[in-house]
């Protein structure tokens, strides 16, 4: 257990609020990896400077975990190693429902925010009536879990406009299934590119994000890369301390 230098509004985190603390909401981020080039690079777009919450910064495909995200069927599932790893320190009562929707929730919002899509032909007929879905489901594919590897975990701090208990996942794009299909922007995303990590050190990006791209970074130097089981970073506010923990 390491307590390291606390996140603060000027570093990217939504600024302070007067009141109780909110209950985080269960959130999902999917970080694209692109190993086609010299060095690797991650998709990131622009948030809209409208958005309540960290506005105008760059950040990887993601949002919260809808109710629909646990009854659409995957194609494959979770590696059994990630779905522990989920599980693991999970508020509330874990289940492997749970970990599956934190990984549906990813590429769900990663298709809607850039048209890409982690997905893989099924012969077993599924879908959902929910909207969040629908259009995702009319492409013919159904969400591919099993690529899928977990790297890090962090809940914004008491006190901000809005709490997440987010989870960064990550996958390589050569499971993306419409990857030469440019990455479109949308009113939650925008301009939306290809970067290395070195490409992301001049962009204004929340705090974590640098941190997990240091932790992306790190695994990508091993030879064996993102295994399924590899270790998953936990940053979080307890008391007045900031805790970086590993899972």
């Amino acid at each position: 257990m390491k307590i390291v230098e606390r996140p603060h509004s000027g570093t990217g985190v939504a600024a302070k609020i007067d009141g109780p603390a909110l209950k985080p909401r269960d959130a999902a981020t999917l970080i694209m990896v692109r190993r086609d080039t010299a060095k690797p690079r991650v998709l990131m777009g622009k948030r809209s400077e409208n958005h309540a919450f960290l506005p105008g910064v760059f950040v990887f495909p993601g949002g919260r975990v809808d109710a629909a995200d646990s009854r659409v069927k995957p194609a494959n599932p979770l590696d059994p190693k990630v779905e522990q790893k989920l599980m693991a320190r999970m508020r509330g009562t874990p289940s492997a429902g749970r970990a599956r929707a934190l990984a549906m929730a990813a590429l769900r919002e990663t298709f809607e925010e850039t048209g890409l899509i982690i997905g893989t032909e099924s012969g077993t007929p599924g879908g959902s009536k929910h909207p969040d879905w629908a259009e995702f489901l009319a492409t013919g594919l159904r969400p591919a879990l099993a690529p899928v590897r977990y790297i890090a975990r962090a809940i914004t701090p008491p006190g901000r406009i809005r709490r997440f208990d987010s989870r960064f996942f990550v996958v390589d794009a050569e499971n993306v299934s419409n990857l030469d299909a440019p990455a479109g922007s949308t009113d939650e995303l925008l301009d939306v590119h290809w970067l290395t990590i070195a490409d992301t050190e001049d962009l204004q990006l929340p705090w974590i994000t640098r941190q997990v791209l240091k932790s992306l970074d790190q695994q990508l130097q091993h030879k064996e890369g993102l295994a399924p089981g590899g270790p998953v970073m936990f940053q979080r506010q307890r008391g007045k301390d900031w805790y970086n923990e590993t899972l």
